[in-house]
Formats: C-alpha cells, structure tokens, sequence
C-alpha cells in the first residue's frame, strides 16, 4: 500500500480527512524547525544530544499518525507529549536569545487543534504556553518569552480554525447529501404522476371503445363498428405502452429520448381520443396558446385528462364540457359533466388522482377545486402566466358530439 494511501486512511478513519497536503505540510515545517534548533547548538558535526532529540522531534508526529485511532493513546496527545518533553530538554539551556525550539510546540498545539476536541486542544494550548512562561519566569528565555507565547496561540487558532472549516464541509456534504435524497424522491413522485395519468387516461379511452364493440357485437351485430372500436382500443393502447416505456425510462442511468411532453396544444386530440371513444364532450378554449409555458401546458393536459378519465370511470354515460381560458394573468381549465350519481363514486376526495392534480397545481403557483354541485362535477383549476397581455379571443370551439 502506498505511503500517502496509508495516511489517508488513517485520516478518514479519525475523522479529520484533511487533504494529505495538510499534514505534509506540518511535518516538512517541524522538520525544519528541528534543522534550525539542532544547527543553533552546532549538534551535527560531531553529533550531539541535540541532534537525536531533533530527530525524535521530527518522528514523533508521522509516528504518531501510524497509531490506529481510537486506542489507548490518542494520536494527537502521543504526538503532543513526544513533542513538549524534546521541547524541554532542548532548552535546557536555550541555545540564543531567539531559539526556534519554542515554534517545536505551536506546530504541536496547531496539530492538536486541528484533530482533537476542544477540551484536548485547549489542554494542550495550556500545556505549551506554559513551557515559554516557566523559562521566561527563570530568566533563561528573555524578552522572547512572550512571542513564543504569541506564536503557539497563533499555531492554536488556525488549528481549531482548520477543524470549524473541515466540519462546515462536513455538513455541506450531508446537506447536499440530504438534498440529492430529497430531489431523487420528488422525482419519482413526479413520474409516479406522469405513469399514473397516462395509464388512467389510456384505459379509460380503452374501456370506453371496448364497450362500443361489445354492444356493437351484441345488439347491433355492426362487425364493421365493433372492428373500428377495437382498432382505437389497440392504438390507444399501444400508445400507452409507448408513453409508459418513455415515462419509466426517465429512472434510468442512460440518457432519455427526447420526445416532448404532451402540452395545451395537445388538449384537442386528447378530447378527440375521448370522443372517438364515446363520451361526449364539448370543448371550448379562449386566448393564444403560444403565450403559455411548457410546465402550465402540461399541467392544463394533466388536469383534462384526468378530469375526463375520472368522468368515464365514476359517472359513465354523463357528457363533460370542458372550456380552456387563458388570459393575461392566468389561464384556466375547467371539466363539468352532469348526470352525476354519487352512488357511482367511492372516494371523492382522497384518491390519488385527484391529490395529484392539487400537487401539479401547487407546484405551478396555482390552485384547484374539486366537488359536487347541483347537477354534476366540477373540476376547476387556476395556474399563472408567467407575465404580458393575452387577448381573450375564440381560438376553437367544437360544438357537442350527437
């Protein structure tokens, strides 16, 4: 296993997953504090006590990252103990007015900083101050004393300074992570809609031209008829299959096919399908289309299909009419159909058809009504334009299908 694979792990395995610059850095700068000190009392040629303690100085941190955390001694403290006995002896007596043995101990309170509590850290910040003041307090450090001071407060600060900052990131992370959960949810719900509508709207029309061809077999003994009716059931449905297929393929990895979502422009052929199926609908729609946003057309479609599935499904044999507005500030879709029997309906409030309307409309900035009146259903739903003038003119009204 390589070196800096070796650290790595140890680092995420404590928590602190710094960047491995990070602790290169603080050993390169102890080291080289070790240099100095050791070559301020001429240890090198010939070797010293003070050179074996510079070494110790040296290896005490990579040492101490090589302990497994969560042992008996902590990483960070091995580390910190090593470090302030060498700091001890090295200036017992200090070498000049300005030693660097001192800075030994703000690269050790900055490491404990950076990878310890705050109790540890503010131990090990007490610890190391007091070293310096202890000399200063025997007269054998000066008036160098309190930079010395001064610098392992600094070393401190910008150790605890690097943990704020490494679990602020920490909780972005889980924020985003938290985020990405959130959004893959409201998507599947989003398609769990879009599936819901198209298979709802497709058997509806289906069942309709089903029956036509039953009771055209039956009573009429019209083949032609009954062929006809059969024929709309298996396109219809094999464009259902097809809607299906784009719709569930949205989950996939790979990227989807590009093939737009059905839009207001679209609301006529939908009532077409409707209509070749049987159930009469009268159609009337006010304004310029153009004007609308891709997410409201589909809102208004989704709003229309399921407005007439519910109607062939809860009050056969009624008509519907269902009239489009769009005007400057907002348009409007509203499905009625009479002859409704409230026998016929077995939830008229808490289906996941109607909830999933209410939900589309509430995502555009709109709202929907729902409910009984005198003599019918009413399904009523307002969404905004996104803004400028719409004249209200007659687009397209089809008269009611005899």
């Amino acid at each position: 296993m390589p070196v800096t694979e070796f650290f790595r792990q140890r680092l995420a395995a404590s928590g602190y997953d710094y960047p491995m610059v990070v602790p290169l850095f603080e050993h390169l700068a102890t080291a080289a504090i070790a240099v100095v000190a050791v070559a301020q009392r001429d240890a090198f040629v010939p070797p010293g006590p003070a050179l074996v303690l510079g070494v110790i100085a040296v290896v005490a941190p990579t040492v101490g990252d090589m302990v497994k955390p969560g042992t008996l001694v902590p990483r960070p403290i091995l580390a910190a103990i090593v470090i302030a006995a060498t700091t001890l002896l090295m200036l017992d007596p200090p070498a000049t007015e300005f030693d660097v043995a001192p800075l030994l101990l703000m690269m050790m309170a900055g490491e404990v900083a950076a990878t310890s509590g705050l109790t540890v850290s503010l131990a090990t910040l007490a610890a190391a101050t007091a070293v310096p003041i202890a000399f200063a307090i025997s007269g054998r450090l000066g008036g160098a004393a309190a930079w010395y001071v001064l610098a392992v407060v600094l070393g401190w600060i910008i150790g605890r300074l690097m943990q704020i900052q490494l679990r602020l990131l920490h909780q972005e992370r889980e924020a985003r992570a938290v985020q990405a959960a959130q959004s893959a949810a409201a998507e599947r719900q989003r398609i769990a809609r879009e599936v819901h509508d198209v298979i709802a709207h497709s058997l509806s029309v289906t069942l309709l031209h089903l029956t036509a061809a039953r009771r055209a077999l039956e009573q009429d003994r019209d083949v032609d008829e009954a062929v006809d009716a059969l024929t709309d059931a298996e396109r219809l449905g094999r464009q259902a299959m097809a809607d299906i297929r784009r719709t569930v393929g949205l989950l996939g990895t790979g990227p989807s096919d590009s093939h737009p979502e059905p839009g207001i422009g679209d609301v006529p052929e939908l009532v077409d399908d409707f209509r070749r199926a049987g159930l009469p609908v009268r159609f009337e729609m006010r304004g310029d289309p153009s004007g609308v946003t891709a997410a409201t057309g589909l809102g208004i479609y989704r709003v229309s299909q399921e407005s007439l599935a519910n109607v062939v499904k809860h009050a056969p044999g009624s008509g519907a009419d269902v009239r489009v507005a769009i005007g400057a500030d907002a348009v409007t879709v509203d499905v009625r159909n009479h002859l409704w029997a409230p026998a016929t309906r077995t939830d008229r409030s808490t289906g996941s058809g109607l909830r999933g309307m209410r939900e589309r409309v509430a995502l555009l900035g709109g709202e929907l009504r729902a409910g009984p009146e005198a003599d019918g259903w009413r399904v009523h739903a307002r969404m905004p334009m996104p803004g400028g003038s719409c004249p209200l003119g007659l687009v397209r009204r089809a008269p009611r299908p005899t």
